[in-house]
């Protein structure tokens, strides 16, 4: 069986995949999941990538042509062929949540002058009032608002004030609690972060967002202020992609061609420079954007 082997694939991309994984192991082990079970899962995905990715052209794509493109035996992929990714599916939380948030940041009704989110009454205080059932009722009526405040008190996206309004604590629906939830978001955004870095890598036409701004010999303070910035300026460019993609979602409803995906994301890390004694994974490049 033809294989590549680590030489034959550039070294560029050898690093590269070396270091992006190296927090992911370093996950994986904290939460239990051993090299064996990740082999299993790695050889479901390379199956699953080579059937819908890699169509043989006017042939079948039979268990040997896959096993000679993924290196996956042929036994494997005989009995992993079937097991097809459906996909993530999002926790009822934050496939309710996450509109609920959106649509609270969005709309003129639930923000203040300077686009900040109001503080919303369980119930309206006047005829056209705002308040957080009638923003609930309007994304879902198959869920009750009181089990989605229940469960953003619990995951403390949200909180109640003296006059028992419901608060956003922050200005975009990101769990502080909350395993399953914060888990859906890694798949989701470092997937498409990825997806994003391998599209250009493989010029696979017009190039897409990826970009971002790094430096190095700083002291904690000067982090925290760069942290502390980051998040102020990130969240106001979040802001204005949600107001304008809620207007176009708007506008491209029941159009038969309405069937892209889109993701603008936001990060910061802080970790040790690179010529101080740092664990591999902490290093950072080079000062630049």
């Amino acid at each position: 069986m033809a294989e590549k082997t680590p030489s034959a694939t550039p070294k560029p991309l050898v690093a590269a995949v070396k270091r992006l994984l190296r927090p992911l192991v370093r996950l994986l082990i904290a939460k239990g999941m051993g090299l064996p079970a990740l082999n299993d899962l790695l050889k479901q995905v390379y199956v699953d990538v080579a059937l819908r990715d890699f169509p043989s052209q006017g042939k079948k794509q039979t268990d040997s042509s896959i096993s000679i493109l993924t290196g996956v035996h042929r036994k494997d992929v005989k009995r992993l062929r079937d097991i097809r990714d459906k996909g993530p599916q999002a926790p009822r939380s934050i496939s309710i949540g996450g509109q609920a948030v959106a649509q609270w940041l969005g709309s003129a009704k639930t923000t203040d002058r300077k686009g900040r989110p109001l503080a919303l009454p369980r119930q309206p205080e006047s005829p056209d009032g705002p308040s957080f059932d009638a923003l609930v009722a309007g994304i879902s009526k198959d869920v009750r608002p009181r089990a989605v405040l229940d469960e953003w008190l619990r995951l403390g996206i949200a909180h109640l004030d003296t006059e028992g309004r419901v608060v956003l604590n922050r200005l975009a629906f990101v769990p502080e609690k909350g395993f399953e939830e914060k888990a859906f978001y890694l798949g989701r955004n470092v997937h498409d972060h990825l997806a994003a870095a391998a599209h250009n890598l493989l010029e696979e036409g017009e190039p897409q967002l990826e970009r971002s701004v790094h430096y190095t010999a700083l002291t904690g303070e000067s982090a925290a202020i760069l942290a502390e910035a980051a998040e102020r300026v990130g969240m106001q460019a979040l802001l204005d992609i949600n107001r304008l993609a809620l207007d176009l979602v708007a506008k491209d409803k029941g159009k038969e061609s309405a069937t892209k995906r889109v993701n603008f994301g936001l990060y910061f890390h802080k970790g040790l420079s690179n010529f101080k004694t740092a664990r591999p994974e902490d290093e950072s490049e080079d000062s630049g954007a």
